[in-house]
């Protein structure tokens, strides 16, 4: 296990494979498969299936549109990985089932248990997102309506709020100790993607050598997507009270926060949706503005992402490889 953060060796190219920190294992999207590795008992469990790919004209594919369709489906896809994940762990860091567990998948049969599972999850998920991350900041401010006139202002204040929480829950959930582990794949899967883009074998001394930050990580798009709020929510608060200026009579009032809020949450797919394609030109250029563009998520993996051990990288390895395309330059970002 290394002792200090190295540096990565020349990056030779980008590479669209990424991937989520598992219960003692990595899941690895490539650009056609998906594989999820998991390391047991018995050794590493390795299970690759095949992405299902949007057709090239598909709306789903459209600039923006592709950010919000992404998103959702790496959710899914991440949920479903970590439910098989927590399957595949040894026994003694497997749950017993409760009886309402076991009576929906008496009565729902295990796939549409699994389905409705995985549905409940991603809501789950994503609702907690948005109410802590967005619904209470958005919240907090507007009981500043009277003191603070100014939308951009207000505004500012809210995406305040927003960075303290969003970062203050990172640092908490990087102190839990059984989010360590899952940290430390999380390091292990950007050694290994760094070392696959250094254009060297994937071996574990080489993977080792590699830093565990990447540019082009979930938790940069996270902390991208709370900037980008300030801004979007801004100028479209702005332009809300030009077009219907009657709303500045009730500013302050409990209709005019709730008229606000909605407005917000509304404009969430919007937020996404710009994000990704910031964030997909900043992974596909090498500058100084997408060096200052990438930094704070950068910092952030300090938090995020922990040393692995060398069994941790060869389970990096073994996903890497299961999701590496036929053709070389396939996987090009």
């Amino acid at each position: 296990m290394a002792n200090k953060e190295t540096q990565p060796c020349c990056e030779k190219f980008k590479t669209m494979i990424g991937g989520q920190a598992l219960i003692e294992g990595i899941m690895m999207r490539g650009p056609k498969k998906d594989a999820v590795v998991v390391r047991g008992k018995d050794g590493l469990t390795i299970e690759v299936s095949d992405r299902k790919l949007n057709p090239p004209k598909s709306f789903k594919n459209w600039p923006f549109f592709r950010g919000v369709f992404g998103f959702l489906d790496s959710q899914v896809t991440g949920v479903k990985a970590l439910m098989r994940s927590a399957d595949l762990a040894p026994e003694e860091m497997q749950e017993e089932p409760s009886k309402l567990d076991k009576w929906l998948e008496e009565k729902l049969g295990n796939e549409k248990f699994q389905q409705a599972i995985i549905g409940v999850a991603v809501a789950m998920g994503l609702g907690l997102s948005i109410l802590l991350f967005f619904l209470l900041p958005m919240v907090v401010s507007s009981f500043f309506d009277n003191w603070i006139p100014n939308t951009l202002v207000l505004n500012l204040f809210e995406g305040l709020v927003r960075m303290v929480i969003f970062l203050a829950y990172m640092l908490l959930i990087s102190r839990m100790g059984e989010m360590k582990r899952v940290f430390a794949y999380h390091g292990a899967e950007h050694k290994t993607i760094r070392c696959y883009e250094a254009g060297l074998p994937l071996t574990v001394e080489n993977v080792r050598k590699q830093t565990r930050l990447h540019p082009r990580c979930g938790t940069s798009f996270l902390l991208v997507v709370m900037v980008i709020s300030i801004l979007v929510f801004s100028v479209a608060s702005s332009a809300l009270l030009a077009v219907f200026p009657a709303l500045e009579a009730i500013r302050g009032s409990f209709g005019y926060r709730l008229i606000m809020i909605a407005f917000k949450l509304l404009l969430l797919p919007v937020v996404v949706g710009i994000t990704y394609e910031i964030n997909r030109w900043v992974g596909r250029h090498d500058n100084w503005l997408t060096k200052l563009l990438s930094a704070p998520g950068m910092w952030m993996q300090n938090f995020t992402t922990n040393e692995p051990d060398d069994s941790m990288i060869e389970v990096g390895i073994a996903a890497v490889q299961a999701v590496l395309p036929e053709e070389e330059g396939a996987d090009r970002w």
